[in-house]
């Protein structure tokens, strides 16, 4: 091993920086994320457009946790390896459907800041009503919201990826 992945390796987090799981600090959260879950899970876009969405956001705000949680989602799921990798560069991968893309490009545009120009445009939402009908893209609005909720929790608090807050960290 290089000096320079050694240094690397022993930067990586091997407990969460907060110590206590925030659910037990605020057991309403339990709550919030159930109904949010509830929501997504209407059934009017597929679980795994949800899934491919969640990890895009993972990935724009740089959080491990969220993108190593999401993949695993998504691997429990039965997705392939070529279209969980590729979420990264989705905009030039073969592996998603034009609905898949519309709503990839969504999440962008939404986590992304804009250029002086409104974040969801006319056009890209033209473009995503063309495959979501009312109710599919309210709830990929709410898919979005449901890890924006969950995207301040994973900066500050923290959690290592892969593991839960009850897990046992060495």
């Amino acid at each position: 091993m290089t000096e320079a992945a050694r240094s690397t390796t022993a930067q990586a987090p091997i407990r969460p920086r907060m110590l206590q799981d925030p659910q037990e600090l605020v057991p309403e959260l339990a709550e919030v994320s159930a109904a949010l879950f509830k929501a997504t899970g209407n059934r009017s876009i597929p679980r795994s457009t949800i899934s491919l969405v969640q990890l895009r956001a993972g990935q724009i705000v740089h959080n491990t946790y969220l993108t190593v949680l999401h993949t695993g989602f998504l691997r429990k799921a039965g997705e392939s390896e070529e279209r969980i990798t590729s979420v990264a560069s989705w905009q030039d991968s073969p592996y998603f459907t034009e609905a898949e893309r519309a709503a990839l490009a969504l999440v962008d545009a939404v986590l992304r800041p804009s250029a002086g120009g409104e974040r969801v445009s006319d056009e890209l939402y033209a473009e995503v009503s063309e495959h979501y009908d009312d109710t599919a893209l309210a709830t990929l609005a709410i898919a979005i919201g449901q890890v924006n909720f969950f995207i301040p929790i994973a900066l500050i608090a923290k959690p290592v990826p892969g593991r839960s807050f009850t897990d046992p960290w060495a």
